[in-house]
């Protein structure tokens, strides 16, 4: 049977010498593999994907250049509007994304734009699809755009999609990038009113049009 054992190693920089030492087996073994004269069992996928650190069906099939995300919830673009998931699966639906192997292992989230006070950068209806920064252990950096959630005294759960910006003076601001004069003031990311809770929980990686 036809396998990828020798594009991964190629492209991982592995000798059959050293995928033989790591598998615990002989070069000739390995060779055998590689050639199809010897059966690529599951206990020997696991062992070479281990060994070249792929998953085990990646030994045989090429890994997918698109990555599929569901949709599940809507996003207010540029101003605060309150949270909004979406509670019939039948409202869901998939997008697809480029395979980024950085972000592989990592969940995605997505959310559909809603209103016009991001024009300059999302359409109304299109998609973000995020990391949560809890996942990627990525530290918000003024000049990328993140979902941003508010947490007023009241209990109410609001969040945005803006980007993120640093004056001269250092605060950070979170910027609505619209040609509504209604949506350019910026927001401090420490909150407007006292009491209430301002957190990045996401940042967007890819936007999406929905056709």
């Amino acid at each position: 049977m036809k396998n990828r054992i020798k594009t991964i190693m190629k492209e991982k920089g592995v000798t059959r010498e050293t995928l033989a030492e790591r598998v615990e087996a002989h070069p000739v073994t390995i060779s055998k593999l590689i050639a199809g004269t010897m059966d690529l069992n599951t206990s020997w996928m696991d062992r070479l994907g281990k060994a070249l650190g792929v998953p085990p069906i990646e030994v045989l099939v090429a890994p997918s250049s698109t990555r599929m995300v569901t949709v599940k919830a809507s996003v207010q673009a540029g101003v605060f509007s309150e949270s909004s998931e979406w509670a019939d699966p039948e409202d869901w639906y998939d997008v697809p994304v480029p395979r980024d192997p950085a972000l592989d292992g990592l969940p995605l989230f997505a959310a559909e734009v809603r209103g016009p006070s991001m024009n300059r950068r999302y359409a109304e209806g299109s998609v973000v699809v995020c990391t949560a920064p809890w996942t990627d252990n990525e530290h918000p950096v003024p000049g990328r755009r993140y979902v941003v959630e508010r947490r007023r005294l009241d209990g109410t759960i609001e969040t945005t999609v803006k980007l993120l910006h640093r004056d001269p003076e250092g605060e950070l601001w979170l910027i609505a990038e619209s040609d509504d004069p209604r949506y350019q003031r910026p927001i401090p990311i420490a909150g407007e009113a006292e009491g209430e809770e301002v957190r990045v929980i996401g940042r967007v990686r890819y936007a999406v049009s929905r056709e």
